[in-house]
C-alpha cells in the first residue's frame, strides 16, 4: 500500500500501542499522537512517546477522560478519522463525535469474545482454538461498538502472551491498511455485532494471578504458563526454593497434588488433574535452567 494522504490521530499507551504506531506510520498520515504522560519518577521506557519522538509526529498528553475532553475542546486536530489501539482511557462521546467519521478501535479479540483489559491473555488462558482482531467504531460503552472488519488467528498449542501479541500486532495493521481506505469511501459499512448475548469479558491481572495452584488441573495451568510468561509469571516453591517455571507440558500421571518428584529423569508435579513436566524455570537470584538442571542441584531436596 503506498501511504495514504489521509490524515489519523491516533490514540495509544501501551507497548501494543508504540509498535501498532510504528506499522501504522509506514501507510498513513498521522497528524498526532494522544498518549499518556510519563508518569512522575518513572524512570524507565515509555514507548508510545519514545516511538511519536523518533517519528517527529506531534505529541499531546492526557491522563484520564477529563484530560482528555479539554484537549479536544481546544480543537486541535483537522484529521476527520482517529484510530485507537492500547489506549487505557476511557473516551468519551464527546471526544468520539470531534471526529466526523469517529475511531477505529483496533481490538485484538473476536469481539464480542473477550471484551475488555486484556484479550490476548484470556484467549490462551481459555483454552480456545482461535482468536483474531476486531476493526470496530468506538462507543461510549466498553468494546460495544459496531463492527467494520475481522481478521481471524489460529491459536498454535503452544503460544505464548509475547508471540501471539506479536502476531496479531501484524494482522491489526495489515487489516487497518485495507479497510480504513474502504471505510472512508464508504466501501464498508459498520455492523453491529452478532451474538452480544454471548459475549465474555477479560480483566487486568495482578501479581497473585501468577501463584500457582495445583489443585487446578495441568492443562489450565499449562496455559497460564504461556499467557503469564511476562507477566505476572507463574511462581511456585519447588525443593524450598522460590521458581518462576517458564515451560511445561502435560503427562497423564496421578499422585498428591502439589508434589514434585522425578520421573523417568524429568521433574514432575502432581496437579488437580494429570501432571506437569517442568522443561524450563527460574529459581529466584539464578539464570533460566531446564528441569532437569533443577533436578541435579536441587533433586536431593524433593
Amino acid at each position: 500500500m503506498t501511504k495514504t494522504s489521509l490524515p489519523v490521530v491516533f490514540f495509544g499507551s501501551g507497548p501494543v500501542a508504540a509498535a501498532s504506531l510504528r506499522l501504522l506510520n509506514n501507510n498513513f498520515t498521522v497528524e498526532a499522537v494522544v498518549t499518556k504522560p510519563r508518569a512522575a519518577h518513572h524512570k524507565g521506557s515509555v514507548p508510545v512517546i519514545e516511538v511519536a519522538e523518533e517519528l517527529g509526529l506531534p505529541i499531546h498528553t492526557v491522563v484520564n477522560k477529563r484530560t482528555l475532553d479539554e484537549l479536544i475542546a481546544n480543537k486541535p486536530f483537522t484529521s476527520s478519522l482517529a484510530i485507537l489501539i492500547d489506549f487505557g482511557i476511557i473516551v468519551s462521546q464527546t471526544a468520539i463525535d470531534y471526529f466526523p467519521l469517529g475511531i477505529i478501535n483496533s481490538h485484538f479479540s473476536l469481539l464480542p469474545e473477550w471484551r475488555g483489559a486484556d484479550p490476548i491473555t484470556f484467549s490462551i488462558l481459555s483454552g480456545q482454538k482461535e482468536t483474531g482482531v476486531s476493526l470496530m467504531l468506538l462507543t461510549a460503552g466498553m468494546d460495544e461498538g459496531p463492527i467494520l472488519a475481522y481478521g481471524t488467528y489460529p491459536l498454535a498449542p503452544r503460544i505464548t502472551t509475547p508471540e501471539l501479541t506479536h502476531d496479531l500486532i501484524e494482522l491489526s495493521d495489515a487489516l487497518l491498511q485495507e479497510v480504513v481506505p474502504a471505510y472512508v469511501t464508504g466501501d464498508i459499512v459498520a455492523k453491529p455485532q452478532e451474538n452480544v448475548e454471548s459475549a465474555t469479558y477479560s480483566r487486568k491481572l495482578t501479581k497473585d494471578d501468577g501463584t500457582i495452584d495445583w489443585a487446578k488441573p495441568a492443562d489450565q495451568i499449562e496455559r497460564e504458563i504461556r499467557a503469564f510468561i511476562e507477566w505476572p509469571k507463574s511462581s511456585t516453591t519447588l525443593a524450598g526454593r522460590e521458581v518462576v517455571v517458564t515451560a511445561a507440558h502435560v503427562i497423564e500421571e496421578k499422585g498428591q497434588t502439589g508434589t514434585a518428584v522425578k520421573l523417568n529423569k524429568q521433574l514432575v508435579v502432581y496437579c488437580g488433574q494429570n501432571a506437569l513436566v517442568i522443561e524450563s524455570l527460574k529459581p529466584a537470584g539464578k539464570k533460566e535452567m531446564t528441569g532437569q538442571a533443577f533436578l541435579a542441584g536441587y533433586g536431593n531436596l524433593l
